[in-house]
């Protein structure tokens, strides 16, 4: 879809929205490739709790990203709802485990705020802020910060 108006463009940022237990988040949408059902990963040796394995997509080696695993949520099941969110980071490709999409939102500058500075399992620097869209409320996420952490090694910061 072409924007007539580039200035609005500039603004107006989309984000696919995802639960997590009670929790809505949002990343931009430009990251995600393509979203899947969840299918069980191969396990890999050594590797933190959190990263559930990796997936073979079309000849491609993907790791996979428990997010709930990751955030210290109550661990959920793995039922219908839950998919795999596939990203483009830096020319890495990588998986995230999420309970549930949602949708994709469009939010202006007024839509958002800047989020408190509380101890969280999140780092700081990989929340962007706040979102809100009548009675929605989401946590906006800086992905390729969030997976370019040093607790995750799956995208160099280079690049």
């Amino acid at each position: 879809m072409e924007k007539s108006n580039d200035a609005a463009s500039a603004t107006n940022r989309e984000y696919l929205t995802f639960r997590l237990d009670r929790e809505e988040y949002g990343i931009d949408i430009l990251k995600v490739q393509e979203i899947r059902g969840y299918e069980s990963p191969t396990r890999i040796a050594n590797a933190p709790s959190f990263i559930k394995g990796v997936i073979n997509l079309r000849g491609t080696i993907v790791p996979i990203v428990d997010m709930r695993l990751k955030f210290n949520c109550a661990k959920a099941e793995y039922d219908s709802f839950t998919v795999v969110i596939i990203l483009n980071l830096r020319q890495r490709i990588v998986g995230i485990v999420v309970d549930s999409v949602s949708d994709v939102m469009g939010l202006m500058p007024e839509n958002y705020q800047t989020a408190p500075e509380v101890d969280s399992v999140i780092d700081s620097d990989a929340v962007l802020g706040l979102g809100s869209v009548g009675e929605r409320m989401l946590i906006l996420l800086d992905i390729e910060k969030l997976m370019s952490g040093d607790d995750m090694g799956l995208v160099s910061d280079a690049g």
